[in-house]
């Protein structure tokens, strides 16, 4: 049928409405006319021009301005599915009230990245939550909704299997995930997650995913022994402290030997062993972890970490056996016959020595590192700020704590 006679079959329409609206209520109209422009505008563009579906457009988004609830979800229910209707009628009806704006949001096809970013920007959690469900959310839209804070939002959007996550956006719900338990689980499942992030969020997920990460984001490191290996060989006191701060993630040996000769313990076992008696004190904490190789704030963010399973990494990386896991464990006032430790002792089992040196070595390096999973989270961390041991360790002789920090 050719434009003229569609165009003709709407006057006509439209004319005998308004002969009807003389023996009708005034709303009579108002209705007729939103019925028909929501015809044109819902015309293929086989039967009807875009300037003339624009105008209609720009009309009924009038109309629909002054009219109730009820006439704008018939609307939406009519145009739900009409990807060439006018943008600007869309995104109206997109932000409108939560039952309208999902008739819309649901799979109509007519928005663009930057709709929905401007969706997501200027409408509530229900609307965001439309947005994360829709097939093929790109890293653009995943960014806007990662940046709300939204963690409802961010939840339904980790659920979205079609959805493409940027860097930024998986950044953003790793530091909502501090404050959002529902968030760590399905992080942790998404394949764009990456190992500063996961062990960032390690510190605040619960149990089982602290185990899932430790088995899935943990590295053996061959790959970067083999490739670096030959750099060791020009390692010494005056090496430039970014390449040594670089290689301790990298080489194999885990415990520092020179350490041995500042401890008044011959050994780590035999600090542990004492400590487990004494318990920890700071100048233990510093001992400990110029023993195991690591820095001192790196020791007692494990020691003072509720969950403990950063023990079970500690010991198991500095290759202690199982004994002296329950030395540590006795050392920090815990139960040795409680469920915790029983599930601390299983993580032990679990990961192999080169994966559990990985992941301590790279706590290690992130406290210290100008790109590092506290950064990248906005974990904000400072140990210094912290209560207890941080406090004392603070206090201490500055040239006592050089001379034991890796």
């Amino acid at each position: 049928m050719s434009d003229n006679s569609t165009s003709g079959e709407a006057r006509s329409a439209l004319g005998g409405d308004a002969a009807l609206a003389h023996a009708q209520p005034d709303g009579f109209a108002r209705r007729s006319l939103l019925r028909r422009l929501m015809d044109v505008v819902a015309l293929p563009s086989s039967r009807g021009n875009i300037q003339d579906r624009a105008i209609a457009g720009d009309l009924l988004l009038e109309i629909l301005l002054e009219s109730d609830v009820s006439a704008r979800e018939l609307c939406a229910r009519r145009l739900q599915e009409m990807s060439q209707a006018p943008k600007r009628l869309l995104r109206f009806l997109a932000l409108d009230v939560p039952h309208v704006a999902q008739l819309i949001l649901a799979d109509n096809r007519a928005f663009d990245d930057a709709d929905l970013c401007h969706i997501v920007a200027h409408g509530g959690t229900p609307h965001r939550v439309a947005v994360a469900n829709r097939r093929d959310i790109g890293p653009a839209v995943a960014s806007a909704i990662a940046d709300t804070g939204d963690a409802v939002a961010m939840k339904a959007l980790l659920d979205n299997p079609q959805s493409r996550l940027s860097d930024r956006s998986v950044e953003l719900m790793v530091s909502a995930s501090r404050e959002a338990p529902s968030l760590p689980p399905l992080l942790i499942q998404r394949e764009e997650v990456r190992p500063a992030h996961a062990l960032a969020m390690f510190w605040w997920a619960a149990a089982p995913e602290r185990k899932q990460i430790l088995i899935r984001f943990s590295a053996e490191r061959t790959l970067l022994i083999d490739m670096c290996g030959d750099i060791f060989r020009y390692a010494n006191d005056g090496m430039d402290p970014v390449v040594r701060k670089a290689l301790q993630v990298i080489e194999r040996r885990q415990r520092d030997r020179a350490a041995i000769d500042r401890s008044p313990h011959a050994s780590l076992e035999e600090a542990l062993e004492a400590a487990s008696v004494a318990g920890i004190t700071p100048e233990t904490t510093l001992d400990l972890a110029a023993l195991s190789g690591v820095k001192a704030t790196t020791a007692e963010r494990i020691f003072q970490d509720v969950g403990g399973e950063g023990v079970a990494v500690l010991c198991k990386a500095t290759g202690l056996k199982r004994p002296y896991l329950r030395y540590l464990w006795l050392a920090l006032g815990r139960d040795v016959a409680g469920a915790d430790f029983a599930r601390v002792s299983e993580v032990y089992e679990t990961i192999a020595v080169a994966k559990a040196q990985t992941v301590l070595r790279y706590w290690n390096w992130s406290l210290s590192s100008a790109f590092s999973p506290e950064a990248l989270a906005g974990a904000g961390d400072d140990v210094d700020d912290a209560t207890g041991f941080a406090r004392d360790l603070r206090t201490m002789d500055a040239g006592r704590a050089r001379s034991y920090g890796r």
